[in-house]
């Protein structure tokens, strides 16, 4: 198991940060590809000189899958719907909220948020329609 340093989850609050103000971003190297935070080198080909590049406020899912049995931690949450968007030229994992589970469909256009979690207190990604 890895753990974050201290450094990785600062950049990776300031992301979320960013994306909460409606200030998105990601990461392209100087070879044309792309990531998301946190991240220091270019995980395709190790390049280091990554750029911020503005990340649009709106995706379209590109799959998903409702979760029914949750960790015990997260039961009161249940069912909900976790889903990657294609955001731009990157993919994001969120949840999803503001739209019933039986509703949520690969195509469907998200807007991008940052919203706190019930069980956890934790901040996530958060797509709604």
């Amino acid at each position: 198991m890895s753990e974050h340093s201290d450094a990785s989850d600062g950049e990776y609050d300031e992301f979320l940060d960013a994306l909460a103000d409606g200030r998105g971003y990601y990461y392209a190297c100087s070879n044309g590809h792309e990531t998301v935070p946190p991240r220091q080198v270019c995980p395709h080909c190790g390049d280091r000189d990554l750029e911020r590049e503005p990340l649009p406020e709106t995706g379209e899912i590109v799959t998903h899958t409702t979760v029914t049995v949750p960790s015990p931690r997260f039961a009161d949450e249940a069912p909900y719907v976790t889903a990657v968007a294609s955001v731009g030229p990157v993919r994001l994992t969120g949840i999803v909220r503001g739209i019933e589970p039986d509703d949520v469909a690969v195509g469907r256009d998200v807007t991008v948020t940052v919203e706190s979690t019930e069980a956890a207190d934790d901040r996530t990604i958060v797509f709604r329609p």
